[in-house]
């Protein structure tokens, strides 16, 4: 049973958007939460170096689109994944993190999973890209997008065989 919580994510005040981003990816990539850093993957970035990577394309998107936001832009998502204590190992949490970001984004964004073990349930803190690869636009998150992210984690849950959340409060 693994519920799903996605945030987006603000420079905030005082905060550039390439320090905003490495705030976060420090965060969530801390070894000692990580199991040393074993519980990090990541798709179409480097882990070690994402937040510059997610800055560039941020840029690489202004120079292609000429849209500037302003302190409101959403820089990324952070999507938390936390699953029933006991009945996932890390490395298949990490694996299904993966896979819910895949098919939310469609491999359209770069992402990073961090697999958290330093609490008593097993959790994953994914950082996505709000930019696309190609740097052409952005994901925004829609109307629905809770019931949908639960919607498809329900199902790769189902498919690993792991309990799902039978009767979700609407919010």
């Amino acid at each position: 049973m693994a519920t799903t919580r996605l945030m987006p994510l603000h420079t905030g005040k005082g905060r550039t958007v390439g320090q905003a981003i490495s705030d976060i990816i420090d965060y969530t990539e801390n070894p000692q939460k990580t199991d040393g850093g074993r519980l990090i993957t990541s798709w179409q970035c480097d882990s070690r170096i994402a937040d510059a990577e997610f800055l560039f394309t941020k840029n690489q998107y202004i120079q292609k689109t000429g849209r500037v936001r302003g302190e409101d832009d959403v820089i990324a998502y952070h999507l938390r994944q936390a699953f029933k204590p006991g009945e996932v190992t890390p490395e298949e949490a990490n694996q299904i993190g993966r896979e819910l970001a895949l098919k939310l984004t469609k491999g359209n964004h770069a992402f990073v999973v961090c697999t958290h073990v330093d609490k008593h349930h097993v959790h994953n803190h994914i950082i996505i890209n709000s930019t696309t690869l190609d740097c052409q636009k952005k994901f925004r998150n829609f109307w629905g997008s809770t019931w949908a992210i639960r919607q498809m984690n329900d199902k790769l849950c189902l498919e690993h065989g792991l309990s799902i959340v039978e009767n979700p409060k609407p919010n």
